[in-house]
């Protein structure tokens, strides 16, 4: 899975659930029943989450420096913020729902935590191919148009997510050129 995105090692893992449990799922797949072979359960998506306060609201930063290196050693419970660090699915499972459902899982959290909104950025995963044609800011606007086929921001505005702005040197990543779309989701019931 390391083409699709990072590997979390399992240090990282176990100090997300330490410090802030609600905000990590997992999606599972059980493995049909082959007989006198036992029924597998098997890990085929994942989302990791944080509480954050950005100042200002809109303020840039990069995946380093809002998740504390990865390790989310900046949870902050008084936030006001859900930022999703992480989201991924298997690629046999891509396409089945998983990762709307994990969406939805931070949705619910955020409205349970009575946050503000949700925020995370999206890798504008095929923007290396127009790089010396277009900016990345008009990358964004062609791919929520429609004109460009960006399967992250498609998929994140496809789950109500609106797109702020562009994040430069966000994440080391060669398909994005280091660029993120600052995405935001409102919470509709925050009092």
């Amino acid at each position: 899975m390391a083409e699709y995105g990072m590997i979390w090692p399992s240090s990282y893992l176990e100090n997300h659930i330490s410090i802030f449990p609600e905000g990590q799922f997992c999606a599972e797949a059980i493995d049909k029943d082959h007989g006198d072979i036992p029924k597998k359960k098997m890990i085929v998506g994942s989302a990791s989450s944080l509480i954050v306060t950005l100042e200002p609201p809109y303020a840039e930063h990069t995946w380093y420096e809002i998740t504390g290196q990865g390790l989310f050693m900046n949870h902050n419970i008084t936030g006001d913020s859900l930022y999703g660090a992480d989201i991924s699915t298997h690629p046999q499972f891509q396409r089945q729902g998983i990762a709307s459902m994990l969406y939805n899982a931070r949705k619910d959290l955020a409205i349970k935590l009575n946050l503000r909104r949700i925020i995370a950025g999206g890798r504008l995963y095929y923007y290396y191919k127009y790089a010396n044609k277009i900016s990345p800011i008009e990358y964004v606007n062609r791919a929520i148009l429609g004109e460009i086929k960006d399967p992250v921001i498609s998929f994140q505005l496809k789950n109500g997510f609106r797109f702020i702005k562009i994040l430069p040197n966000y994440l080391y990543d060669k398909k994005s050129l280091n660029y993120a779309a600052f995405i935001e989701l409102l919470n509709p019931y925050y009092k």
